[in-house]
């Protein structure tokens, strides 16, 4: 189960680059506001919270944030965010699927569908592009200190995990979007707080590019990640290690 991936490299490394564009806080603390309201503003009964909470504290966003966020849920406080989703082609074939969380629609579609027209792609119906990705559940943790990391991987194997990956200190859980909550639980159980947990799309076709259709690709998918409203962004770039150092 355990290997080397450069997904888990590459994750990071984008990590790194969405905090320094910056908007990492406002939309992780929107991701708060919309847990606390769709359950309880307590993370002891809230899973999707506990895991919105544990997201931010691994990207570092202030406790005074997060619980300004929370506070934003009860009583109806604040925004009343809804979560959509685009789907759409870039250009070179690639396949880019968007989630976003707003509290104004018709703002969201009109700035995405500007950001697909400026940069050559065009949005398309709903299910062209759902189908080329499978939703998975994805931890990240860093290596457990109470427990060795070969006992750890069979406790995950025994929650439904799927694969394992180690690189560095850190150990990425993939499983079904089905076993989400097993795995969750099982972390829990085990006192392993999570870096940065959820439901992701997995392409499960890649498309190469040379460097500069890859940079002209990254333009249009930085420009939609830079928007306040757009959650995750997903494609099926191949990407090399190199590229995403440009």
């Amino acid at each position: 189960m355990s290997g080397h991936s450069k997904w888990s490299t590459i994750k990071r490394k984008k990590g790194a680059l969405d905090a320094k564009r910056g908007n990492l806080f406002t939309k992780l603390a929107k991701e708060i506001t919309v847990a606390a309201k769709l359950g309880l503003p307590d993370m002891n009964v809230n899973a999707r919270l506990r895991l919105a909470v544990q997201n931010a504290r691994g990207a570092n966003m202030p406790k005074e944030n997060i619980e300004r966020a929370v506070k934003k849920a009860q009583g109806n406080e604040g925004e009343n965010y809804s979560e959509t989703t685009y789907e759409g082609y870039a250009s070179h074939g690639i396949a880019v699927f968007v989630e976003c969380t707003t509290d104004n629609i018709n703002r969201t579609v009109a700035n995405v569908r500007s950001y697909f027209t400026k940069h050559g792609a065009g949005l398309a119906v709903s299910g062209s592009v759902d189908f080329l990705f499978e939703r998975k559940s994805i931890f990240t943790i860093k290596k457990p200190t109470n427990i060795s990391v070969d006992d750890f991987e069979l406790e995950m194997i025994d929650a439904g995990a799927e694969n394992i990956e180690i690189e560095d200190e850190f150990i990425t859980i993939t499983a079904s979007m089905e076993d989400f909550g097993k795995i969750q639980k099982k972390l829990d159980d085990l006192k392993i707080e999570v870096e940065e947990g959820g439901l992701r799309r997995i392409p499960l076709t890649l498309v190469d590019l040379n460097d500069e259709q890859f940079t002209q690709v990254m333009k249009l998918i930085e420009k939609l990640e830079d928007d306040d409203d757009v959650q995750k962004v997903y494609h099926n770039i191949n990407a090399t290690e190199a590229q995403m150092e440009m």
